[in-house]
């Protein structure tokens, strides 16, 4: 470890590299999560409240926000990967995390995130019943909510599970974002479909059904 004028810690050994993982952590890996419930998890007052009902993330996973910037040398990750947690950032701060997850990425190194697909949502929609089809879309996106949950704890699972999507995206607009944040070779993907055979040990595929996946390299 070596520390920056920042004051963050730099781990030098993160060649692989996974943000947002929620609970898949691969021991392969060096795993991020910016949940408060990781860092509220951990205070023996809180913990027990928390764990009740939020499951307790595996204990190598560290706190860490691509939006502020992961504890990771620029140019030094082989492989990093995104799964269903950039349609959680609002466009602005999409954005930031593109860039920084170029930054971080070595040259010739490889992205590969996994999203909601707007296109799959929008396919649905026109395919459903008029009178059902609004509703189906927002269920489908996850952008609204079919009750608000009053009471202590609801507020507590609302706040730490972050479910909400902020903002949805199809091929055409990820691909454009990509190449902005200065990424090349971007191609949609499919699960294990990887030149890079660690991404194997992160994939799941029950996480790419109706979804989109992109490839992309620095």
């Amino acid at each position: 470890m070596v520390s920056l004028s920042n004051n963050k810690i730099l781990t030098d050994s993160a060649k692989y590299v996974q943000y947002g993982c929620g609970l898949s952590a691969p021991k392969s890996w060096t795993n991020f999560d910016s949940s408060p419930s990781l860092i509220i998890g951990k205070i023996p007052v809180l913990k027990n409240l928390v764990k009740k009902h939020i499951p307790p993330f595996p204990k190598n996973v560290k706190y860490g926000s691509i939006i502020k910037g992961l504890p990771i040398h620029n140019d030094s990750c082989t492989a990093i990967y995104a799964s269903h947690v950039l349609e959680h950032l609002a466009l602005e701060d999409f954005r930031i995390a593109l860039r920084n997850t170029y930054n971080i990425l070595s040259k010739g190194g490889i992205f590969r995130l996994v999203v909601p697909d707007l296109e799959w949502c929008i396919k649905e929609y026109q395919a459903n019943p008029l009178e059902i089809r609004s509703y189906k879309f927002m269920e489908n996106a996850h952008l609204g909510l079919l009750k608000r949950e009053r009471g202590l704890i609801s507020l507590l699972r609302n706040m730490l599970g972050q479910s909400t999507h902020l903002w949805m995206w199809d091929y055409n607009s990820m691909k454009l974002e990509l190449e902005k944040a200065g990424f090349k070779k971007i191609r949609r993907a499919s699960f294990n479909d990887s030149s890079e055979p660690k991404f194997k040990d992160v994939e799941d595929e029950g996480r790419f059904i109706n979804c989109l996946a992109v490839e992309c390299s620095k």
